[in-house]
């Protein structure tokens, strides 16, 4: 396995689009959660989150509210905080996620267990319902808060608690006789092992991430054992995908395609990339290409999202790709930019990259207001309000954005990912520097035992310019890989002003050699309009298409083109007749997009509903195009990215 090297490289954004977005999240998405976290926002669904560790330590009486796994909502926003310390410190900041800390870790048994549900609700019941309680998937997530927090801070307090809940796990549950055989119903505790395990090089903590991959699905059925053991509800009993919905209804290894809720899948498939990579499991990287293939070419949204139906919150057959009862829900396409990301470590191929671009640019952007303070947790491709209203069908799709949720995974996940977009930009390996996504600001590494520094100037994702200037020790001789997008048909190479021949493989142009300080490359990306057609095999789009530009997917809203989406047909044979105009002041700063079109009117047809006599009359049409992300942030109205010719 070749991959695309460490991630673990010194990034710096200094970019109109990504900057904006961090800035709102720093300045208005963490302060904002914070306040959610302590039930302090109006008119929001209460959290109950850090009311429950209070009580849990005994600092105050009550009962535990919310969700059994509240507590992970803290830890994603300790996390997403800690990201942000990386690139802007804040002694206020810093002195706020100190003071949640010392409440979670007050909470902490003298054996290391950390579950507000059972602390209050009775420890001697923890670990009897590990497929629906959620007490690993809450571990994990705070074990990634730790290592976060530590890395960017030095502090060893969450760490070293979670070292000692993680002990607690260990001594529990394993392969070992004596112990519990289980594995966790929500996976994310084998991602987070991993992330341990590169902080503290304990091989316990590699060996309990593959004990959790390897145990889970095996027969006998662990699951089955404990509802019997302890008299456990199994909601799922007469679904289709019954234990799969954990992701456990089979071993991984069997596993051919991507089933059951979605982000389970998703977060396990992410865990298992990260294993196969720090063992070396050739069999476990094959299964994790084959349930790659299965989900992004058969099961993905065109804007990135994964997970197609409300019931399960799930993935249900190949090509079943409905826009307006969709799930996909935020926390979805974010695991699946995890699962990308994993995938470029296992192996250094742009279709894991262009995948991590289209989910972070669309399915994942779309789920927080430009503001900072609302948040989708289903992300739909079209949408009608009235039935979102009345349709019980569509009861999920809602036309705004929520202030916050009862189950509040998506919000807090939001900003973990945007405050550590550096992590994903490029990778190093010994004598290669990759680029995975082209955002202004600066590239460094260490390569060949020289300090390598990149000056990036680009206007992305607006134009396909970017200029790589290096900054780095001179004769410093490397490869430096860059990515050429999937979408891109036509690019152009420079070096110091001529132009440059470069071999392309798996998807990254290669510019092997001896770099000098001011050297200057610039790659041109051909960034026209396209109509995305989908396979015949979606039904719900035939005969439709999707506009793209770069990176982002567009859609037309009610704000721009009146009602009546449904009625509307793009003009024209190709996008050649699409114009593109900046605006500054709309919507954040967007390209917009516009075309001709057509739309189907009423006239003639009064209140009957069907006819075979009258014509469909047709009026010509100016259509206004808005990348996908930003609908959704002006008043309620229809919104469409699928749009017939």
């Amino acid at each position: 396995m070749s991959g695309a090297g460490s991630f673990i490289q010194k990034a710096l954004i200094d970019d109109s689009f990504w900057s904006r977005i961090r800035e709102t999240v720093r300045r208005e998405g963490i302060p904002y959660q914070w306040e959610a976290l302590n039930d302090r926002v109006p008119d929001a669904e209460p959290s109950y989150c850090m009311r429950n560790f209070s009580i849990a330590a005994g600092k105050q009486a009550g009962t535990h509210a919310g969700f059994v796994f509240q507590d992970s909502d803290v830890a994603k926003w300790i996390e997403g905080a800690a990201y942000t310390l990386r690139w802007h410190p804040d002694e206020a900041l810093e002195a706020v996620v100190d003071g949640a800390i010392d409440e979670v870790v007050a909470a902490q048994q003298p054996d290391g267990y950390l579950d507000t549900y059972y602390i209050i609700g009775g420890l001697e019941k923890r670990f009897t319902n590990l497929k629906d309680h959620h007490e690993l998937y809450v571990a994990g997530h705070m074990i990634e808060a730790a290592v976060a927090y530590y890395q960017a801070t030095g502090k060893r307090r969450l760490l070293d608690a979670m070292i000692r809940f993680v002990d607690c796990i260990d001594s529990a549950i394993g392969a070992e006789e004596g112990k519990l055989h289980g594995y966790p119903g929500h996976p994310v505790i084998e991602m987070a092992l991993i992330r341990l395990y590169e902080v503290t090089k304990d091989e316990k903590h590699l060996k309990l991430a593959k004990y959790f991959v390897d145990q889970r699905g095996q027969r006998p059925l662990y699951f089955e054992e404990e509802d019997a053991r302890n008299h456990n509800s199994f909601y799922w009993k007469d679904s289709y995908f019954q234990y799969q919905y954990y992701q456990a209804g089979m071993p991984i290894r069997e596993q051919t395609e991507a089933q059951g809720h979605a982000v389970r899948a998703m977060y396990l498939y992410a865990g298992v990339a990260d294993v196969a990579r720090e063992t070396g499991d050739a069999e476990l990287a094959a299964v994790c290409r084959r349930l790659w293939a299965n989900t992004v070419e058969r099961r993905m949204y065109v804007t990135g999202s994964v997970g197609s139906s409300e019931y399960g919150e799930a993935f249900t057959f190949d090509y079943d790709l409905p826009n307006d009862t969709i799930y996909g829900e935020t926390c979805a396409a974010i695991a699946l930019v995890f699962f990308a990301r994993r995938m470029l470590s296992l192996e250094a191929k742009g279709e894991y990259a262009d995948v991590m671009e289209r989910a972070l640019y669309n399915g994942v952007i779309s789920g927080m207001q430009l503001d900072g303070k609302k948040f989708f947790y289903v992300n739909p491709l079209e949408v009608l309000p009235e039935a979102s209203l009345k349709d019980q069908r569509k009861r999920h799709v809602k036309v705004q954005r929520q202030r916050w949720f009862g189950c509040a995974c998506c919000p807090p996940n939001i900003i973990r990912l945007v405050s550590s977009l550096e992590d994903y930009i490029c990778s190093a390996n010994d004598d290669t520097l990759f680029v995975h996504l082209y955002v202004k600001g600066a590239l460094q590494a260490e390569i060949g035992g020289k300090a390598v520094r990149f000056e990036v100037d680009t206007d992305y994702p607006w134009n396909g310019d970017i200029a790589l200037t290096y900054r780095g020790e001179g004769g410093a001789a490397f490869a430096l890989k860059l990515r050429i997008p999937g979408w891109c048909g036509k690019y152009a190479l420079r070096l110091s002003g001529e132009p440059l021949e470069a071999d392309v493989k798996d998807g990254y142009a290669t510019v092997d050699r001896t770099w000098q300080a001011g050297d200057k490359l610039e790659l041109a990306l051909d960034m026209p309009v396209k109509l995305v057609r989908a396979n015949p095999r979606i039904y719900e789009d035939a005969g439709k298409v999707a506009v793209q530009r770069g990176p982002l997917v567009y859609c037309l809203e009610e704000a721009d083109n009146s009602r009546n989406l449904h009625a509307v047909r793009l003009g024209g044979a190709d996008a050649s007749q699409f114009t593109t105009q900046w605006k500054p002041d709309k919507l954040g700063g967007i390209v917009e997009l516009r075309s001709p079109g057509i739309r189907e009117t009423d006239e003639g047809w009064g209140e009957t509903a069907y006819s075979a006599d009258r014509e469909i009359r047709t009026v010509p049409a100016r259509l206004t195009w808005i990348p996908y992300y930003s609908w959704a942030n002006r008043e309620p109205g229809e919104m469409r990215v699928w749009v017939r010719r």
